[in-house]
């Protein structure tokens, strides 16, 4: 049995900065991977000759694993140790994007797809877990500025990466760029991560408990995004959200009546983490209609190519970073409540613009706006799930956040295709401007609920 890892005083690692920022870089290479297919995908498809449904599994593979095993990623952290589980995580993440590059066939690439999904939901619960355990107070919400700032651009980065990339040196090196990265972050995470970050010293996993809300996840995510696919909410879906019901509600008598369950339920009850994940699901969920409908405006309507397409979305990835930059800075001055009902006007403001004012410059400016708003969304999501919450539960914590991240990528995407779904036919603009003013809309609405249920500031339980 190996020796449990010890709790690590916070706020005192005199090198916590710099493993802030590389954890940070490897999050960022997740959510890059999430959007950067999207450009890459058809000449993937042509190479390997691929159909639509293949297609779209190269897409859905990876997010319904990130998000299907999210949670067990998290208390992997909380129970072996955070600092094991990143860097499996990060080696496992790696492997499977060369795989990926190196895939003579549909089959291979897909299971490398799935491989990244392993990979990314062991890192990304552990990796935040550590700006947990690092950071206390004020910091806390500055890291989580930074946190979210390269996480919350990734999107916008990824249509830009993977334009350059698959217009200059072609679709396989969008993942062959990961080797290099991964090789290198891992040498330095290897050496700078302490040994210090608690675990709850070789308790068991609710392996049973992990299977039900596994399979609950991924089959929740499958269904809706099956449904942003036929643009059909009825028939196999509802069929799948009920098993998928069923599934969340066997693993919560699973969770009372387990002797090491996988989570404490009570965590639930808690007006922050209930705050937070309303707050990241809306976040992604805005994110996924920006970069969803603003792609398929400039390809598909306009006509852009894809490295054109990718350098309009570069205002974009620079507005989500400025505004969880700002958001970092503001979280501990002006309160969570203003600070996410702030960031949800300015994204309605955006949207609400490139929809009613749908020209490609109006759309370019809308969209920036609309990022900046969901940059300091994602702080005061992160702030208030976190914030507060026992060492020993920051991963699972985590793990929770990181999965209605998940969910609200999903959900966006299906929500956008379906109200969009006479644009993306081809030919007129009516479903693009319905799509945006829906998601203005929502997100008009959620700032009046986050001024409601947020807490008052990072760190208070209420």
């Amino acid at each position: 049995m190996s020796t449990p890892e010890i709790d690590l005083p916070q706020t005192t690692h005199p090198r916590r900065w710099i493993i802030l920022w590389l954890l940070a870089v490897a999050q960022l290479m997740l959510i890059l991977d999430i959007t950067v297919v999207a450009i890459a995908l058809p000449h993937l498809g042509a190479e390997l000759g691929l159909d639509r449904q293949a297609l779209t599994w190269i897409i859905s593979a990876y997010t319904l694993t990130f998000g299907g095993l999210m949670l067990l990623g998290g208390r992997l952290a909380d129970t072996v140790g955070a600092r094991t589980i990143v860097l499996t995580g990060l080696a496992v993440f790696t492997v499977s994007s060369l795989t990926i590059g190196l895939s003579p066939d549909g089959v291979v690439a897909i299971v490398g797809r799935v491989g990244q999904g392993l990979g990314a939901a062991l890192l990304s619960p552990s990796a935040l877990s550590w700006v947990v355990t690092l950071f206390d107070g004020k910091e806390r919400a500055r890291a989580l500025g930074v946190w979210s700032a390269l996480g919350g651009g990734g999107a916008a980065l990824g249509v830009l990466l993977g334009g350059v990339v698959t217009a200059t040196a072609g679709w396989r090196w969008a993942f062959f760029l990961n080797v290099p990265i991964g090789i290198a972050l891992f040498a330095a995470l290897l050496a700078l991560l302490p040994r210090g970050i608690r675990s709850t010293g070789g308790r068991s996993i609710d392996v049973l408990g992990a299977i039900l809300v596994t399979a609950a996840t991924g089959t929740t995510i499958w269904a809706i995004i099956g449904a942003g696919e036929t643009a059909d909410w009825s028939g196999s879906t509802i069929v799948a959200l009920a098993v998928a019901v069923a599934l969340y509600a066997a693993f919560v008598v699973r969770q009372r009546t387990a002797r090491t369950p996988l989570m404490d339920l009570r965590i639930l009850t808690q007006r922050p983490v209930v705050a937070g994940i309303f707050l990241i699901f809306i976040a992604t969920a805005l994110m996924i209609a920006v970069f969803f409908l603003g792609s398929f405006y400039f390809q598909q309507h306009l006509g852009y190519g894809p490295l054109i397409t990718g350098l309009l979305f570069l205002p974009v990835a620079v507005a989500t970073m400025v505004g969880a930059g700002v958001a970092g800075n503001l979280a501990g001055r002006i309160g969570l409540p203003a600070l996410a009902a702030g960031g949800l006007v300015v994204a309605a403001v955006g949207l609400t613009v490139a929809g009613v004012w749908l020209t490609p410059v109006a759309a370019t400016i809308g969209i920036a706006v609309a990022a900046a708003g969901t940059g300091m969304l994602f702080v005061a999501a992160s702030a208030s799930a976190l914030g507060n919450v026992a060492p020993q539960d920051a991963g699972i914590a985590s793990g929770i956040l990181s999965t209605f991240h998940e969910f609200g990528a999903s959900v966006g995407a299906a929500v956008m295709s379906t109200v969009a779904a006479a644009s993306l036919a081809g030919g007129t603009l009516d479903g693009f401007v319905s799509a945006l003013i829906v998601a203005g809309i929502a997100a008009a609405v959620a700032a009046l609920i986050a001024a409601v249920i947020a807490p008052r500031r990072p760190g208070m339980s209420e």
